[in-house]
């Protein structure tokens, strides 16, 4: 396995790690979601060229879409509930009540 590929696989280990470690704040939970999209948006495009895939160079734009749409979602999300109850604390969020 290359160095590289070895350093992305890292890098979306370590945002996975991150999203199970850092659950207090919203924000940061949101942070590592788009390092893990973007680690398999890297790993996606470097395998798609190196094994010469034609048919499938349309996958990492569809993987960016979709890490578009989860960013924009979770900053709405992330608005909603500071205007709602003044913080972005997860622990202090009860479900009931939203």
């Amino acid at each position: 396995m290359p160095l590289f590929l070895l350093n992305m696989f890292s890098a979306f280990l370590l945002s996975f790690l991150g999203v199970l470690l850092y659950r207090s704040h919203l924000m940061s939970s949101l942070l590592c979601l788009e390092g893990m999209m973007l680690s398999m948006f890297i790993i996606n495009s470097v395998i798609i060229i190196n094994l010469h895939f034609s048919l499938s160079f349309i996958m990492p734009i569809i993987l960016l879409v979709f890490a578009a749409c989860e960013a924009a979602i979770g900053l709405a999300l992330l608005v909603m509930v500071s205007n709602s109850y003044g913080l972005d604390y997860v622990k202090n969020l009860n479900m009931l009540q939203c």
